[in-house]
């Protein structure tokens, strides 16, 4: 063993680089070398015995026992070049061309060195290469051929008679050729068994991959149909990878992403080149948790087995990206957030701009007026019309103020209110009496209902108020002359239900999803024909929210509104964690507030 460990370093190291590295590639070069070698320093070892016991030879001797000289060049040129199919090429012509001289001198093709044109071919066989078979085949015809002509038209050195006849010789040379056929056999099997034990050891590596690797391997028919598929799929779905063969994983694709699915293993089956799909697979809970089955989203690369076969076979590797799917879900939202955020922002400068500039330019036109009242010779009364206005205008621009202000202290979790027993039919009857004036004014009926037993609430009092008097100012606002609108109370359980309807203009059902959000105004089947900030809604929103209750909203354009709010009997401490969306109009509420301060600045 440890000689054969000795003969195998020492043709490693005659092997050229690039061949070490490659198992098949350095069996075929030591198979090439390792008989030439030995059998050259064979010949040459019993060359001395052979002049021992024959005594002077003959040229044709001398040029036999000479040829093993052309092997160590061969192995020679492998080691440097580590051309393969030229070794073998080189190596039918010298073998060729030995034959060739010994049969000429020897009886041409009824030579006994004849049969060693047979060799030639089995030589190359060894090369795995057709070029080079078809090269040596075409060689030893060409020998044969050459010989038979040659000794046809007497052409050849006519051989001794003794030696002509001489059967030993033939059967030398039969036997000679049948051992060295023999060898190529024999290196011909070590290459196969080698080739067989390589691919062994390269099945086991990726079936050791495709039994550890996160990524799931497969193969399908062009139709889908699933041939093989790899373990990992029971980490993905939860399921026997042996049940998603055939048909299996088709069942398991989502209804509306069947199409695309098919669609490319098709395409990457017909048409040879990769092909990208996402789709949804249906992955079974896990029994131990109780989980019911979901759908994750799975992307998927197929490619054609083997192009040029055209059997229509696609393997394909598909991974879990529903974590990716969600991110980019999230970003979505957070997109379309900025976006309303950046809406709300636009629509608030554009709503501020009007709600402010309005009683600013009141109160700094009546102002000089009444500054210039010499020059315009107002009388009393004129004056104190003017002071009146300028104090209706401040007020509203008070409120309006108060307004952001509340909101952003409740946006930012600032806004504390103080939770205490106060009979709710008394604020709710002194609320509507304060709106009552507003309601004629507009040419609207307001109903109140309200219960003489309704209990007691324990909550903010103040709070319930702007509560009340938002929804109904809000409602008489949007309400046509000649419109009405009720206010009414009851208890459900242990809630207090208020409810304000009215019979006004309502609101789309595309906005009935934004009613709440800060600074947003219904818009174009109503388009803004009053005054507001749009914070109204959105106070009493965090109002309701603070006393741990609920707001909803019933509405259809044309037809009118129902705003109904359920607030707890008892009030109960919860932790609120403010919204961050009224961060992003800080920038802008303030710069907003700050221009007309300005305006008034330049024109005092």
């Amino acid at each position: 063993m440890s000689v054969l460990s000795l003969i195998r370093d020492c043709l490693d190291a005659l092997l050229h680089p690039s061949a070490r590295y490659d198992a098949l590639t350095r069996a075929r070069h030591r198979a090439f070398m390792a008989p030439r070698l030995l059998g050259s320093l064979a010949a040459f070892a019993a060359f001395p015995g052979y002049l021992a016991m024959r005594g002077a030879p003959s040229a044709v001797e001398v040029a036999a026992f000479a040829w093993p000289i052309a092997p160590i060049l061969l192995s020679w040129f492998l080691s440097r070049t580590a051309r393969y199919e030229g070794a073998h090429i080189l190596s039918s012509l010298a073998l060729a061309g030995l034959v060739m001289m010994i049969a000429a001198t020897t009886g041409g093709i009824a030579s006994f060195a004849a049969v060693w044109l047979v060799v030639i071919p089995i030589e190359a066989a060894l090369s795995a290469s057709r070029r080079v078979v078809a090269f040596a085949f075409a060689l030893a015809m060409t020998c044969a051929a050459l010989l038979a002509m040659l000794g046809h038209f007497h052409l050849l050195q006519t051989p001794d008679a003794g030696m002509a006849a001489n059967g030993v010789l033939a059967g030398f040379g039969v036997v000679s050729a049948t051992f060295y056929a023999a060898g190529l056999a024999f290196g011909a099997e070590s290459l196969a068994r080698t080739s067989v034990a390589l691919l062994y050891v390269e099945e086991d590596r990726y079936r050791l991959l495709a039994h550890n690797m996160s990524d799931v391997l497969s193969r399908h028919r062009r139709n889908g149909a699933v041939e093989f598929i790899s373990p990992a799929v029971e980490t993905m779905l939860g399921v026997p990878a042996a049940r998603l063969q055939g048909h299996g994983l088709f069942d398991r694709v989502h209804v509306a992403d069947r199409p695309a699915y098919l669609t490319a293993l098709s395409d990457a089956a017909r048409g040879g080149e990769s092909r990208s799909v996402e789709f949804r697979l249906r992955r079974d809970g896990a029994p131990n948790q109780g989980l019911s089955a979901d759908f994750i989203w799975a992307e998927m690369r197929c490619r054609p087995l083997d192009p040029d076969s055209g059997d229509g076979e696609v393997v394909a590797v598909m991974r879990d990206v529903t974590d990716r799917k969600l991110q980019e879900q999230a970003l979505e939202l957070a997109r379309s957030a900025a976006e309303q955020a950046d809406a709300s922002k636009t629509r608030f400068l554009a709503t501020m701009s009007h709600e402010l500039r309005t009683p600013l330019n009141a109160i700094i036109g009546f102002s000089e007026m009444i500054a210039q009242e010499d020059v315009l010779m107002l009388d009393a009364a004129r004056r104190k019309e003017y002071a009146q206005l300028i104090n209706d205008s401040g007020q509203h621009l008070l409120s309006v103020v108060n307004g952001i202000l509340d909101m952003s202290k409740m946006e930012s979790g600032n806004f504390e209110i103080s939770p205490e027993p106060f009979a709710p039919r008394p604020a709710l009857v002194n609320c509507c009496d304060l709106l009552a004036l507003k309601a004629r004014e507009s040419g609207v009926d307001l109903v109140t209902r309200a219960p003489d037993d309704l209990p007691v609430v324990t909550g903010d009092p103040r709070a319930f108020k702007q509560i009340v008097l938002n929804l109904i100012s809000n409602a008489i606002k949007f309400t046509e002359r000649g419109g009405k609108v009720t206010v009414s109370a009851s208890v459900e359980d242990t809630r207090l239900i208020l409810r304000v309807s009215d019979t006004g203009v309502g609101i789309a059902a595309d906005d009935l999803k934004r009613i709440g959000d800060p600074f947003f105004q219904a818009g174009k089947t109503y388009q803004r024909r009053h005054e507001g900030t749009g914070l109204g809604l959105s106070i009493v929103k965090g109002l309701v929210s603070l006393h741990h209750g609920e707001l909803s909203v019933q509405s259809k354009v044309g037809e009118g509104t129902t705003v109904m709010v359920a607030l707890p009997l008892a009030f109960t401490t919860v932790d609120t964690e403010p919204p961050s969306k009224i961060a992003t109009l800080k920038p802008a509420l303030r710069s907003a507030l700050q221009e007309p301060a300005q305006q008034v600045k330049r024109s005092a």
